[in-house]
């Protein structure tokens, strides 16, 4: 199906795609999409809850990993209709506000885990190299400052994105690579000059992306040079096993970026199908492995959750 944007009036509509070439077996992809998204919302609503009720967890790890299942439930129900919409009903045709407004929140809550991860990063650092005044500098007041700068900062780089797209004229065929709107995706579609969107796009992945995984490359060197100042192996080990959870989180969040990066540069050549599931792996993934990695390495977290569902355990 192809749609033009032959007037100005004309508002575009986009076509949204979802395994080139596997149409016939839309139904059957669609299950373990369907997994996927159903663990994610449990698992973070799970961690958010047992939070919520746990007293013992009011403390700033769990603030912060609080915020961290928020955006992993923002970033998964951003895809969530038009991806089910695509497999179930073969529903590809989005309207460009539509459109604008699903990549709006895409990046957004990308942008905004990458914030949270240095965030929690900067509380792993506090919390080893300055333990005697851990609680003085991330107070709840601080938490919440840092939430929301998290947010501000997040939603105001990406903003100018969706304004300027909508300035530009779509006049070839409006057909998406995914089953939901991303920037470049669009972006590519235009044929205006869409260098200004472009640049500005690349900045904001360097000023974001970039620079949240330089600093938090750098508060584990931190961290590392003051553990390995410990004299204690025992105190070392428990110091470093504090870190394993969020190191894990940030690596199942980077990791993908970086592959989805790579395929896009230098895959052309891969089939359009690998550029498709890098892309579901690198949004979905987060969601799904986030709240399992704390339930499993986080004894706290392990413990409220057997107590919420009533299970006794000596652990």
């Amino acid at each position: 199906m192809v749609v033009w944007n032959s007037s100005d009036a004309m508002e575009p509509i986009f076509i949204l795609r979802g395994f080139p070439g596997l149409e016939h077996f839309h139904s059957w992809l669609s299950i373990p999409f369907c997994v996927a998204y159903t663990i994610a919302f449990i698992g973070n609503v799970t961690i958010l809850s047992v939070i919520w009720v746990e007293s013992s967890l009011h403390q700033p790890m769990y603030y912060f990993l609080s915020i961290l299942a928020l955006t992993d439930l923002g970033m998964s129900l951003s895809t969530l209709p038009t991806m089910l919409a695509v497999l179930w009903l073969e529903a590809r045709e989005i309207q460009a506000n539509a459109c604008y407004a699903q990549l709006f929140f895409i990046h957004t809550f990308t942008f905004l885990e990458s914030s949270v991860l240095l965030a929690m990063a900067f509380d792993r650092f506090v919390a080893i190299c300055r333990p005697l005044h851990y609680s003085t500098i991330l107070t709840n007041s601080v938490i919440g400052k840092i939430g929301l700068a998290c947010l501000l900062r997040s939603m105001g780089v990406v903003l100018p994105t969706p304004l300027l797209l909508r300035r530009y004229h779509y006049c070839h065929m409006n057909a998406l690579s995914h089953a939901f709107c991303l920037h470049q995706d669009v972006l590519k579609l235009s044929c205006s000059d869409a260098r200004v969107n472009s640049i500005y796009g690349l900045c904001v992945v360097i000023a974001t992306l970039g620079v949240d995984s330089l600093f938090i490359l750098l508060s584990y060197v931190l961290i590392l040079n003051a553990v390995l100042s410990i004299a204690s192996r025992e105190e070392r080990l428990k110091a470093l096993n504090t870190c394993v959870s969020h190191i894990c989180v940030v690596l199942i969040f980077f990791v993908p970026v970086i592959g989805v990066s790579m395929v896009h540069r230098f895959g052309k050549h891969l089939s359009s199908v690998v550029h498709v599931l890098m892309a579901d792996i690198y949004l979905l993934l987060p969601p799904v492995l986030n709240p399992v990695v704390y339930s499993v390495r986080t004894k706290q977290i392990r413990l409220g959750i057997l107590r919420k569902f009533g299970i006794r355990r000596r652990l």
